[in-house]
This record gives structure tokens, sequence and C-alpha cells, in this order.
């Protein structure tokens, strides 16, 4: 006779084992068994308290068990909770720091030129010239990538413009999915358009996160240092995605390529272009005012938000402005504020570098070392705050410990973290792209393989010696 469970019973266990479940389940256990451990010999209370706890959003973040906004603030709670840090003031950290509110004038500043309508019609106006020519279009998307960022920081919503007028322009050309052109045009949106935006400090939660961690800097500056790699990356990327597909450059029967021409510019694009150009030259003249980044971006959400003069109702500002990259920025700096101050960070980099003192003597090959950590990082963290604020700590300690500089170690981290896609999920600007393109992730992950040993190669025979020309030499 067989023997069967009651339903009340069944029922239970359906609930208790679900996939989120056990991923919690994956994050408590890691969680535990640090927390539990005898705490290795250089390490303090706090500093395994600090590690267990980022450990344990680490992995809440890199299986999306729950929503990252909320794990991120699960690891403040614990902060706390477990006496990782002094008090509640050091956990709330990151809720103080310029860049969190620096992240939301950027992101509202491109909310109201993706409302008004400015940003397609820039888009419109940079392919018009691309008429017939797969090469042209090419080259010029690659190049609206960079240009766009200066008026449409966010690469989520650029790309989220971007997708449906090239979608339209393939269209006409009879381009199905699953050609080679359309597959280069998708993946250079998913993984390429991303790199405008590293560039600019205004550029979205990467530069915004980075900046935070790394130090304060100006407009100026941050463009100066990650312009040059990120902008050689984007033309490497767009040169290795033709080499892949090179075959559908040379479409048949391409049809009428001209985009829909433009309609009158409305009011509400006037004064969008207007706040932007305004926004735009007090980051450029920093130098001169000497104000933080957050404040001009912050006079441009107030007038984006004023009556008459600006683009948005409160309502959709708080409505659309999308609050969870504020709470995943604020959270990240305040887990990696609490690895430093209570000396894991330190602890983790002094045994990192005894992973790679034996080429303690060459600088590059310490370097290359810590690249490829950086990259297995990321591959296995989908999400770049919590990638930033777990490695650029320990890359700018263990710089220091073997005689780097420590700075150059953390814009390393920046660029090879930030400059490949491993999967579809990869990204937040790269998700519905891939999702409509019907990319595989197999396609997406090769491609990204290959851009990892692109850019490590970039770094290590161009970036590194530019940074050094502009005052941020590797060794000392």
């Amino acid at each position: 006779m067989k023997s069967s469970s009651p339903p009340g019973a069944a029922a239970f266990s359906r609930a208790v084992f679900t996939p989120t479940a056990a991923k919690f389940l994956v994050a408590f256990a890691v969680f535990a068994a640090i927390l539990l451990m005898p705490t290795p010999e250089g390490l303090t209370i706090q500093g395994q308290r600090s590690l267990a706890v980022m450990t344990f959003v680490v992995v809440l973040w890199a299986t999306e068990a729950v929503h990252s906004g909320v794990a991120g603030t699960i690891g403040v709670v614990l902060l706390v909770l477990f006496g990782a840090v002094p008090g509640v003031g050091e956990a709330v950290y990151g809720f103080s720091q310029p860049v969190c509110y620096f992240l939301i004038g950027i992101l509202t500043l491109g909310l109201a030129v993706h409302q008004s309508g400015l940003a397609e019609r820039m888009a419109i106006f940079l392919m018009r010239g691309a008429v017939g020519s797969p090469y042209l279009l090419y080259m010029q998307m690659l190049f609206s990538f960079a240009a766009l960022t200066f008026a449409l920081p966010s690469a989520s919503t650029r790309g989220a413009i971007l997708v449906h007028v090239y979608e339209q322009v393939l269209e006409q050309w009879d381009i199905p999915q699953g050609h080679p052109f359309y597959k280069a045009t998708m993946m250079a949106m998913g993984c390429l358009n991303r790199l405008g935006s590293t560039a600019l400090l205004a550029g979205g939660i990467t530069p915004v996160v980075a900046s935070g961690l790394l130090g304060d800097f100006s407009w100026t500056q941050w463009f100066l240092i990650m312009s040059v790699p990120f902008y050689a990356n984007l033309i490497v990327g767009g040169t290795m995605l033709f080499l892949f597909y090179r075959s559908g450059f040379r479409p048949e029967n391409i049809g009428d390529a001209t985009p829909p021409a433009p309609g009158p510019v409305k009011p509400a694009e006037w004064r969008a272009g207007a706040i932007v150009m305004i926004t735009a030259l007090m980051w450029f003249t920093d130098f001169a005012h000497g104000l933080h980044p957050s404040v001009p971006a912050l006079i441009a959400l107030c007038l984006i938000l004023l009556p008459r003069v600006g683009i948005l109702t409160w309502t959709e500002f708080e409505r659309n402005v999308g609050w969870t990259n504020f709470f995943v920025i604020a959270t990240s700096l305040s887990l990696a504020h609490a690895l430093v101050s209570s000396g894991a960070a330190a602890w983790f980099s002094e045994t990192l570098v005894g992973g790679v003192s034996h080429v303690a003597a060459q600088p590059l090959l310490v370097l290359l070392a810590l690249s490829a950590c950086f990259a297995v990082v990321r591959m296995l963290m989908p999400n770049i705050a919590g990638y930033l604020a777990l490695v650029i700590p320990v890359a700018m300690a263990t710089g220091a410990s073997l005689g780097l500089n420590p700075l150059v170690c953390g814009f390393a981290a920046v660029v090879v973290g930030d400059s490949a896609v491993y999967y579809g999920a990869g990204g937040t600007s790269a998700v519905f792209v891939f999702q409509r393109a019907n990319i595989a992730n197999p396609e997406i992950f090769r491609f990204g393989m290959a851009m990892t040993i692109a850019v490590i190669a970039v770094l290590l025979l161009l970036i590194i010696p530019y940074w050094s020309l502009v005052g941020y030499p590797l060794a000392g």
C-alpha cells in the first residue's frame, strides 16, 4: 500500500522549498559559516562580522533572491544587530554621502530629457546620415553611445530609446532577428552602450558609486581619468563585434533606411535642452566655482520640477525616478565603509597579497593578477554597485600593501568590472535589449569573455601609460 503525506504537509513543503528560499538558505549558510568560524589572525571581531554581512548581501545580490534594494537594506540592519559597526550612524553612512543625491539629480535630468521627446529627436538626427549604409549606421550608433550620454546619462534610459529607433530602421531594411547585422546591432546596444556612460561622472550608477568609494572627484577630473579607458574599450568592442558578425554588414534587398522626419520642436524640448545646457556648463566649469557635482544636479532637479519652467510634476518624479538606485548605492557605500572601518578590507587585501606576492617586483604582473580576480568576481555578481562596494576597497588596500598606487588599482577595478557583460541579466541596461532581440546567453558569454581579455590587454598596454601621463602612475 502506498504511503501518502497529508495535503497540508505537501503544501508546506512547496511553500518552504522554493527557489527563493533555497537562495536565502545558501546566503544564510555562507553568513553563518563566516560568522561562526574562528576569527582569523589579523582580523578583528567587527571585521569578521562586517565580512559576514557583506558576503550575505553579495550572495543575495548575485542570486537575486530578493530585490537589490531590499538586500542592501537587510545588510544595513544586520550591521547594527550584529555589532559590526559602533552604531546606527555608521550603519547608514552611505545615506549621508552626496553621491546618492547626485544620482537622484541626474536620473531626474534623464527622465526629463526622455519625457520631453528631446532624446528621441537627437537619436533620429544622429541616424539620418547613415541612409543605406550598414557600416555608417553601425559607426553612428557607436558614436551615439558616447554623444547622447551628455544629454541622457543613464544607459538604461538611453538604450530604451535607441532600441526602438534602430528596430524601425532594421525593419525598413528587411533585416530579421537572427541576421548577423541584427545581432551586431543589438549586441552593441546591450554590451557597449554602457561604456559611454561610465566615462562621465554624471553617467549613472557605476561612476557615482565608484567615485564615492575612490574619493571626491570633480566632473573634469573624472572625465580626464575615465574617458580614454572607456572610449578605447568602446572602439575595441565595436571592432570585435564587427569582426564577429562581418558577414551581416552586406545585407541584400535594403529598403529605405531614412528614419521618419521628426516633428516641430515642442516647448518642453526647448526647456529640457536649456536645463541640460545649464547643468553641463556648471559641470564643465567646476574648476572655477568649486561646487560638488551634486549641486548642479540638484539645481537641475529643482528647475525640472518648478511649475511652468520645468518638465515633470512631482507625481511623475516620485513615480518614475527609480528610487531603487538610491537605496542600492547608499547601502553599498554603507557596507563598504563598514569593511574599511572595521579593518576587514585591509585583512582581505593582505590575504590577496599573499597570493600575488611572488610577482610583487613586477607591478604590471600584479595588476594582471588583480584584473583576473576582478573579472571573476564581476562574472559572479550581476549587481555593479555590489561589485564596486566589495572590490574597490580591497583593490586599493592590496595595491597600497604592494607599493602600488591604490587609486590606480581602484580605477582598474572599475574599468575591468564595467566593460564586459557575461549574460542577459548582467546589467539593467542590457536585460530588455537581449530579451527583445532573442539573443542567447552562450552567445553573450562568448563575447563577454573575449571582451574581458581585450579590456585587460588595453588596460596594461594603453591605459596604465596614459594614467601615468595625467598624474596617476601605477607604482609610487
